[in-house]
């Protein structure tokens, strides 16, 4: 069952999400060839602590980093490390804000120097499915509505949806009921009501949608060594429509 939060408790993870949002958008900036993706773990972390907020991720069923920092044809769930970006990367950033017992949780894709026209197009389309899927989360549309609509736009422009990972409820938890896949007909799934918070978080690939994880436990990349892109906001479903609550 979803979990219904009232316009005072999503006020506070508005809270949060205004701290995550401006920590994308600095990363903007400090995204660059030669850069580490440790280095941007560090730069999120005490992004943070200067803000009186926390990484939520960091701990979660042991996972270690501030951040998930997928690179190329890491789907998801990547794992900070030594590597130096290159010019023509790509590297998803996946965090999660807790703003006084609060939470709100966005990824974004940033292009590494000069990326080929593409790479670009795969950003461009995903980004799009992101807020298509979010026109849909609207007081009386159902959970199929919202993967029908990503679903529907990216695989006619030759991208596959990734089934393996979806999103989710969120507020005083990381993960809360319902699930929300990518995908999906129109009219199935639970039910939208007020209230409901959720993060929408389309994965779309170059290639095949399959996923295969690595050793760690945790890093997802694309079966093929194609590309995947991602984007992802949190969202509180009002009667006034859906809004974001991980923009500036």
């Amino acid at each position: 069952m979803a979990m219904i939060k009232t316009p005072e408790q999503i006020a506070r993870m508005r809270e949060a999400g205004m701290i995550l949002a401006s920590c994308h958008e600095a990363l903007a900036s400090y995204i660059r060839p030669g850069v580490t993706t440790s280095e941007i773990d560090r730069y999120v972390e005490e992004f943070l602590a200067k803000r009186d907020a926390t990484p939520e991720q960091k701990g979660y069923q042991g996972y270690p980093y501030a951040t998930c920092a997928s690179v190329n044809d890491v789907i998801c769930h990547g794992f900070p490390s030594s590597y130096e970006l290159q010019d023509g990367d790509i590297i998803k950033v996946d965090m999660v804000v807790n703003r006084n017992g609060w939470l709100a949780d966005s990824a974004w894709c940033y292009a590494v120097g000069a990326i080929t026209d593409e790479v670009q197009r795969l950003l461009d389309v995903t980004k799009q499915s992101l807020y298509l899927g979010i026109e849909q989360a609207v007081v009386g549309n159902h959970l199929g509505d919202i993967g029908h609509a990503i679903q529907s736009y990216a695989e006619p422009q030759g991208f596959s949806v990734v089934r393996d990972f979806a999103g989710h409820g969120i507020g005083q938890k990381l993960h809360e009921q319902p699930i929300i896949p990518h995908y999906g007909r129109p009219g199935t799934g639970m039910l939208l009501r007020e209230g409901m918070c959720l993060t929408i978080e389309p994965m779309l690939n170059m290639g095949t949608y399959k996923a295969k994880v690595d050793g760690d436990g945790w890093t997802a990349r694309t079966l093929d060594g194609r590309w995947s892109a991602q984007y992802e906001h949190t969202v509180a479903i009002t009667k006034d429509g859906p809004v974001i609550l991980t923009t500036l």
